[in-house]
């Protein structure tokens, strides 16, 4: 997947989220786990876009290192959700599939940006 892919896939997971951060319900701790999600889901892309304006290889890895740990997050939360049953699991599961597709993307990015600055 190219940079230009990846940018918009991101962003669009972010658009997601955004609609199932308004889809939670009312009452105490939604408010907080609505926050929650929408931090991590939104550094993803963020976080994503910094690495690319990277300083130096070892800077770019760490900005992908805080990607795959904001993707993972936001995995947690969701499952949260769906275990929770906060939102029914049809509403959660495609963002949940998403969010592991992405930690994986860019753990594996991580690992062969390691590979590479080691070699």
């Amino acid at each position: 997947m190219d940079t230009p892919e990846l940018k918009h896939r991101t962003f669009q997971f972010s658009l997601r989220i955004l609609n199932l951060i308004k889809a939670l319900p009312q009452g105490a701790g939604m408010f907080r786990l609505g926050d929650q999600i929408f931090g991590s889901a939104t550094s993803i892309g963020a976080n994503y876009r910094s690495a690319l304006k990277a300083k130096s290889k070892k800077d770019f890895i760490h900005k992908i290192a805080t990607v795959v740990e904001e993707a993972d997050e936001t995995c947690y939360w969701l499952e949260l959700i769906i275990h929770g049953e906060i939102l029914p699991k049809e509403k959660v599961q495609d963002l949940l599939n998403e969010a592991h597709e992405l930690t994986a993307i860019f753990a594996s990015t991580l690992k062969t940006a390691r590979q590479n600055l080691n070699s």
